[in-house]
């Protein structure tokens, strides 16, 4: 009897652990700071929207992140990084708000609707909701999915997304017996 009881407690616990995110301990708040490279996968990406169907590359770029968790909710913020292409996306904060499983970054913006070689684009209002979930080896990995209201467009591009840690440059050592 003894021994089940500790078996199942071994098993429970390793459950709950598994559950936790990456580096999290109970009662800690979520965490996502440091330098990640975001990846995301158009390649692959799927939809309604014409623009799901159009080929693109996968992409990525590095940001770094901070993590606040003052104000009764944890935000994560992208506090260095290449500004987005798009204008209508420019100078305003990027934020991810942790959601209990998934850090969870939501925004409006202007879609630029490619609708082929020499024809103008459409501009269209879309709602973005990108979710990443932590992973146990540090990493990320989530769904972008983007709703486009009307136009060549309209309809929604799904993305699959994924953001890895990015680990920090060796000091490299003395050179020539310097110190």
């Amino acid at each position: 009897m003894r021994k089940t009881t500790l078996v199942l407690a071994l098993v429970m616990a390793w459950i709950f652990a598994a559950a936790l995110p990456a580096g999290a301990v109970p009662g800690d708040d979520p965490s996502w700071s440091g330098d990640y490279s975001l990846m995301r996968f158009a390649a692959s990406k799927t939809g309604t929207s014409a623009a799901a169907s159009q080929r693109e590359p996968d992409f990525s770029d590095v940001y770094t992140f901070a993590t606040d968790c003052t104000a009764g909710e944890c935000v994560a913020s992208v506090v260095a990084g290449p500004p987005p292409a798009n204008e209508s996306l420019q100078n305003r904060p990027i934020e991810y708000v942790w959601d209990g499983t998934s850090w969870v970054h939501t925004y409006d913006w202007v879609w630029d609707c490619y609708k082929g070689e020499g024809v103008p684009k459409d501009y269209n209002d879309a709602r973005s909701v990108a979710y990443y979930t932590p992973k146990p080896d540090g990493s990320f990995e989530g769904v972008w999915t983007t709703t486009i209201y009307g136009g060549y467009c309209d309809g929604t591009v799904v993305v699959n997304v994924a953001a890895y840690p990015v680990p920090p440059i060796p000091a490299l050592p003395p050179i020539f017996g310097s110190s």
